[in-house]
């Protein structure tokens, strides 16, 4: 079996979807691992050390891909129509396993099966125990939830923790988490680390036990809507209409008294929600700073902007692009070591070749296409 990995072309992406441990465990399971020269750069992994876990380091991504049983990817292959042709390269009957964002990029799955690849997008991997470990959500997320808490401190032109000296005391800073995903929680953990003072909210009523247990306060309005607000897969539900409008009341009177804030709340497939409004921003401090960790689907703050850092109203406000990117050695080995835990379950140890099951509860979860066809049940026409 061979395995290809190409250096990735997107733009703000340093990530890489293979580390040194990872190739050396493919290699002691029988695979060929092809790295196209330079993949590694962005993560600080230079060829050599790829070579030395037994890779073999070939010179394009052509060289790469175009032999390739299984693909391994941060990001969805580039296509004709973007400039280089990634997709081209890969051979018909191949297994694709990237972040793919089929719900951004839908029109992507039409051409993954008009090549007849297997494509496998990891963000899908169900909310179940046996598959937390290869949970690419989680894992990135909980490192973009700490970067943001240091880019607030970064752009905060105060101290985090109070500071108590002979020229007097410096207050600590309140920073408050908006989302309490994995993202938030590490968000929290850092903040408190930093000794600022933390509060968090959500509309998962599981999550207010979290906030507590890491020593931040929670703020929601705790209604019985509040009670229900969660789906089975632990994500959070779309509010109504009046819900959103009290809730809105009671952020909006706390917000004006916080000195950063850190948004990470998404919808799978939707547009980013708005939690912090241009009327909102207005209300804080001078000097504050917001980080959007949602930018990219839209932001939870109208006034972000993707990729910049920005003031308006005299807030700063952090829009920084693919944030686990920005930690992209750590990033990469745990994205790495999730592709490993996945392509495992469908490794067959008798053979060592591809033996999947389509019956498999994470394989039925992840893969969009298969023998020119569109699988999923989320995107089937």
């Amino acid at each position: 079996m061979k395995i290809g990995v190409v250096k990735e072309r997107r733009p703000n992406e340093r990530r890489c979807a293979v580390s040194p441990d990872s190739v050396k465990k493919y290699v002691a399971a029988g695979a060929e691992v092809l790295i196209e020269t330079g993949a590694g750069d962005g993560s600080s992994t230079p060829d050599a050390a790829f070579a030395a876990a037994g890779a073999k380091i070939v010179p394009d991504a052509r060289a790469a891909l175009g032999d390739a049983d299984v693909v391994l990817k941060v990001q969805r292959p580039l296509t004709a129509a973007e400039g280089n042709d990634e997709l081209g390269l890969m051979k018909k009957g191949a297994l694709l396993a990237a972040i793919l964002n089929p719900y951004g990029a839908k029109d992507a799955i039409n051409g993954y099966a008009q090549a007849g690849i297997v494509a496998c997008a990891m963000e899908l991997v169900p909310r179940i125990t046996r598959a937390q470990s290869m949970d690419v959500l989680s894992s990135q997320s909980n490192l973009a939830g700490y970067k943001a808490v240091l880019d607030a401190a970064a752009e905060y032109g105060r101290a985090f923790p109070m500071m108590m000296t002979a020229a007097g005391t410096v207050a600590p800073a309140r920073v408050f988490i908006m989302g309490v995903g994995v993202a938030g929680l590490q968000a929290i953990a850092t903040a408190r680390r930093l000794g600022a003072i933390v509060s968090a909210t959500d509309v998962r009523p599981a999550t207010k036990e979290q906030v507590s247990s890491l020593g931040a306060t929670f703020v929601a309005v705790e209604d019985e809507e509040f009670k229900q607000a969660e789906t089975a897969g632990g994500y959070a539900k779309e509010m109504s209409d009046s819900y959103k409008a009290k809730q809105a009341a009671l952020v909006a009177e706390h917000i004006k008294k916080q000195d950063v804030i850190i948004t990470t709340a998404l919808i799978p497939g939707r547009k980013a929600p708005v939690l912090v409004t241009e009327e909102m921003v207005k209300s804080m401090k001078p000097g504050s700073v917001i980080v959007d960790l949602a930018v990219e689907q839209g932001g939870n703050c109208p006034l972000s902007e993707l990729g910049q850092v920005v003031e308006k109203h005299g807030v700063k406000l952090v829009g920084h692009a693919n944030v686990p990117g920005r930690l992209a050695a750590d990033a990469t080995s745990l994205y790495a070591k999730n592709l490993l835990n996945f392509l495992t379950l469908l490794i067959d140890k008798e053979t060592k070749g591809l033996k999947i099951n389509w019956e498999d509860e994470i394989v039925k979860g992840v893969a969009l296409t298969r023998d020119g066809q569109i699988i999923h049940p989320n995107f089937k026409a």
